[in-house]
């Protein structure tokens, strides 16, 4: 396993992380327990989870109990303030402000069984809270040890440089990561907040980096998603263009004696500002593969090949 800073920071994390969001609607108990084991026996390090993740909590609560013992041994990230009713109650406010913050660690630390989050996460943006009472908030919290480093998700790129510069104006602790939705065939992140996540120092963790499943290789024309998976309610997403790009990098991976998942890990990971892929898995087997697809580091000339097949968003 390779490990990098995740941003301008002193936060290691692995190359590839583990999402968390089966925990607690897929797996119960002793299935996370195979998968977090399967993770860390393979050298991930990065967990990354999300207060609403299995309904209300109970993804954290399962990684609290497997994680008896361990907690030293990961990097433990969770999310806060997403659009879903967490049960807190009207007086704990707008999901960015310090009411809803001060409620959600506590929270989240007794789920997660741990004194200490390594990267705290605000889910969403919230329209309502001005981001210097969230920054605020946020470094009150690393100022006592309940979290060591900061970050947000679903950001745009404005949103990015205006949390930097009040960040900078308050002073208050930083945000040092970007989770974002990025893969090879969603590359509009490219655009606009991978230049600014690297303008202001952040780390990018793409979610989603799977594309929902269509770079597993497991749906390809006339195969379609099996019942019971993400894309199973969603023939949407299956476009002719995204099913073109995939039959293209899969020639490309067999031609290149290389999966197409190694393309989709292994290549995602290697574009600049990319710090962790974050990927889930229901299964031990589906960690290792995750893994060793990340062990994979393409050469220029291959990833120019790539970017061609699958080309970065204009």
């Amino acid at each position: 396993m390779r490990y990098r800073p995740l941003g301008n920071s002193g936060l290691l994390v692995s190359v590839v992380g583990l999402g968390c969001n089966n925990f607690g609607r897929r797996l119960e108990l002793e299935q996370t327990r195979a998968v977090v084991n399967a993770a860390i026996d393979c050298g991930v390090t990065l967990l990354d989870t999300a207060e609403s993740y299995g309904g209300t909590g109970r993804s954290e609560e399962l990684l609290g109990e497997v994680l008896a013992g361990r907690r030293d041994q990961v990097v433990l990230a969770t999310k806060f303030g997403s659009h879903g009713d967490m049960g807190y109650g009207p007086a704990a406010g707008a999901k960015g402000g310090r009411a809803y913050i001060r409620r959600a660690v506590e929270h989240s630390l007794r789920r997660l069984r741990t004194d200490y989050i390594d990267l705290y996460q605000l889910h969403v943006p919230d329209p309502v809270t001005p981001i210097e009472e969230t920054l605020a908030a946020l470094t009150e919290l690393v100022q006592a040890g309940l979290v060591r480093y900061i970050g947000h998700s679903n950001f745009s790129a404005i949103q990015i440089a205006g949390a930097a510069a009040a960040a900078r104006e308050l002073p208050a602790v930083p945000f040092i990561s970007a989770q974002n939705r990025w893969s090879l065939l969603e590359r509009q992140a490219e655009l606009d907040v991978v230049p600014a996540a690297l303008q202001y120092g952040l780390g990018v963790l793409p979610y989603v980096p799977l594309a929902n499943g269509l770079l597993t290789g497991k749906i390809r024309r006339g195969v379609g998603p099996a019942a019971g998976t993400r894309l199973a309610d969603r023939a949407d997403y299956i476009t002719d263009a995204r099913l073109d790009v995939v039959e293209e990098l899969a020639q490309w991976a067999e031609q290149h004696g290389r999966s197409l998942l190694e393309v989709a890990i292994g290549g995602l990971a290697a574009l600049p500002g990319c710090s962790s892929v974050i990927a889930g898995a229901t299964s031990p087997e589906q960690v290792q593969a995750n893994v060793a697809a990340g062990e994979w580091e393409p050469a220029e000339a291959e990833l120019a090949e790539i970017n061609k097949i699958a080309p970065q968003a204009r």
